[in-house]
């Protein structure tokens, strides 16, 4: 655990060499990855869309048959349950992400399912992604942590 530790505060080695063949292979797997973010991105906002303009499509029939042909006191009840069983998908949604209940949360959640499933579709590399963007692009609080260690050293 404390190595671990060790390890992430510790600068990288840089490579030097910009010829490098992984450098290529990195650019190769961002510009399928931004690719795959994209579509997930798109495919994310329809789906969200598509759900509001059903919840506006329900709630202004439900007005249209409530105060132009019938009364409150019958359609009440239609409203209610409706409303209940539309929000019930919710509840699964907060206790599987334990995610904020806003639209944020939602959108997250719902963008990472489809980048991961975009993802298997398409053999994407996610171990080695992540091995070469750590190996080219270290985390920039090791800058911070080397700015630190030569304060300490002066």
């Amino acid at each position: 655990q404390v190595t671990k530790s060790i390890e992430c505060l510790l600068p990288l080695p840089q490579i030097r060499n910009p010829n490098d063949p992984r450098r290529k292979d990195l650019k190769e797997l961002e510009a399928i990855k931004k690719a795959i973010d994209q579509k997930s991105h798109s495919l994310v906002r329809r789906e969200l869309q598509a759900g509001l303009g059903y919840m506006i499509l329900q709630t202004a029939l439900f007005m249209r048959l409530t105060f132009w042909e019938l009364t409150w006191t019958l359609w009440s009840q239609y409203v209610f349950m409706s409303h209940l069983y539309t929000s019930w998908p919710v509840t699964p949604f907060l206790l599987r992400t334990s995610k904020e209940p806003s639209f944020e949360g939602f959108y997250q959640s719902r963008f990472e399912s489809k980048q991961r499933k975009l993802m298997e579709a398409q053999n994407f590399d996610v171990e080695r992604y992540d091995e070469l963007k750590k190996l080219f692009y270290p985390k920039p609080s090791s800058a911070v942590v080397s700015k630190i260690i030569g304060s300490i050293q002066n």
